[in-house]
């Protein structure tokens, strides 16, 4: 590029070298020495000097002269914007912002159009990285943040690999959820155990093992553009609800839960946040006893508590918030044990018939075809009433049509969309609580069929967490056990 004299300007270096100013007249640095002796320019230019395997020019099919016209004007054009704002005019042309004065109305002319020039750079550049990592999602490429992530490292192939030991953690944070515990007794249990956090730390954090458990990687699948980014100024990120593309990739690395267990995990915390704040893993207890008289939940209190005679009983929470007393007994904990295993006794009685009875329940529970027939029809209802949407608003557009009418159609419309749109998402939780319940039946078949009816029953809490839905304290002193196979056996205390 020639220039008057005193503005020349050389680029040096191969593709990795960062750009640099070299007097006029100077010999221009060769970034390889295979590129030979230093050569003189004696003329003002804009030089740039590169190396290339013998392979890639020798090969036929590579656009050799199409890649260093990309490559020159990248680099010939970051060169002479750099000196276009920045120019020292020491051996390179002088900036616009060189000596620039504030207070000047030029000056802040230059400085408005250097800020629109820096905004125009900023989203051309959030552009480019967006459309790279859209590339990847659609081409199904998952990467994880491994510095804070448990359970997984990069492979030599650049994949996921199973870290054996945190893997072993993460199997077990799955294990004691099913079990009953709650995120924060998992969460404390692990502080105490010392295992350290996904990003090092000693104390876990329920947020974080509530995002192990919902974590869709552990199951060897990934969902790939959960969350956007609105503004590529404010950088604000939001929650992906369908407007820009998602994708779903199965067995896209090695799964360490099971998809099965997986599930089962998910459906447990959907029924425990419709349970709300009422379930508690400090006892197998909590949530469980339930006061026949008024409806709460009973609760444990200490008595005594600071002597000899301290005990720990349980008690309707209702007892004596309203002005009339609930007449319900208070229990202790082996009197609660007692009167479970009495009633388990009962319960296996006739063990096969029972057995039988809730394998029939369970398939019943599994059997989903007419949930999925009706999510079926009402997902095609939204698409049409989506099509018909898109044809009022296209006609709106290229006809006169009177708003009023278009309004009334367009309302129309929409309501028809919302009703189906929540008609199905009543249907799938319906479809979750069947899981759920099936998987309720498994578990308590299994644990029925490890009773041996020859020998004494002894008090688990795996037992009780698995054999008990609820059970109802009366205020003659009844306890009906209602058992999770939708038995109820009476026992007295």
């Amino acid at each position: 590029m020639a220039g008057p004299a005193g503005d020349a300007m050389f680029w040096m270096g191969d593709m990795d070298d960062k750009p640099q100013w070299v007097p006029e007249n100077a010999a221009i640095p060769a970034g390889n020495d295979t590129l030979g002796p230093k050569k003189h320019v004696y003329f003002h230019k804009l030089a740039f000097i590169t190396s290339l395997e013998l392979d890639y020019v020798s090969e036929a099919t590579f656009d050799l002269e199409g890649y260093l016209v990309r490559k020159f004007a990248k680099c010939f054009g970051k060169a002479e914007e750099d000196a276009f704002i920045n120019g020292s005019g020491n051996s390179m042309p002088k900036g616009i912002l060189h000596d620039i004065y504030t207070f000047d109305s030029k000056g802040e002319l230059l400085i408005t159009i250097m800020s629109s020039l820096a905004q125009e750079e900023s989203r051309s550049i959030s552009e480019n990285v967006t459309w790279g990592q859209r590339k990847r999602f659609a081409d199904g490429k998952v990467t994880l943040p491994y510095s804070s992530f448990l359970g997984y490292c990069k492979g030599l192939d650049g994949l996921p690999e199973i870290v054996p030991e945190e893997a072993e953690t993460v199997r077990e944070i799955y294990r004691l959820f099913i079990q009953g515990k709650t995120v924060n007794w998992i969460a404390n249990h692990l502080t105490a155990k010392g295992i350290p956090t996904p990003r090092g730390k000693s104390k876990w954090q329920t947020s974080t093992i509530e995002s192990i458990l919902t974590n869709e990687k552990y199951k060897g699948s990934a969902i790939l553009q959960k969350k956007f980014t609105v503004d590529f100024l404010s950088k604000k990120m939001k929650v992906n609800e369908g407007e820009v593309p998602q994708y779903i990739v199965e067995q896209s690395h090695p799964a360490i839960i099971d998809p099965e267990q997986w599930q089962k995990v998910q459906d447990e915390m959907a029924v425990r946040k419709a349970k709300g704040r009422h379930h508690n893993s400090l006892s197998p207890f909590s949530a469980k006893l339930v006061c026949g008289d008024c409806g709460e939940y009973y609760g444990s209190k200490v008595w005594h508590s600071t002597d000899k005679y301290r005990r720990v009983i349980w008690q309707c929470n209702g007892k004596f918030k309203g002005e009339r007393r609930c007449g319900t007994p208070h229990l202790t904990e082996e009197d609660i044990k007692r009167l479970f295993l009495q009633a388990v006794a009962r319960l296996t009685e006739e063990r096969e018939v029972l057995l039988e009875t809730c394998v029939m329940l369970r398939d019943e529970y599994l059997n989903t075809d007419a949930i999925d027939a009706e999510c079926a029809a009402l997902t095609d209802e939204m698409e049409i009433v989506e099509a018909l949407t898109k044809k009022l608003i296209a006609e709106n557009a290229t006809t006169a049509m009177p708003q009023e009418e278009y309004n009334r159609k367009y309302d129309a419309l929409a309501q028809r969309y919302h009703t189906a749109e929540e008609k199905a998402g009543q249907l799938q939780r319906q479809k979750v609580t069947k899981r759920f319940q099936a998987d309720v039946m498994e578990c308590f078949m299994t644990e029925l069929m490890t009773i041996d009816a020859s020998l004494p029953v002894h008090y688990s809490d795996r037992l009780w967490l698995n054999l008990v839905d609820r059970v109802t304290v009366y205020e003659d002193g009844n306890l009906g056990f209602h058992f999770k196979n939708g038995m109820e056996i009476t026992e007295m205390l």
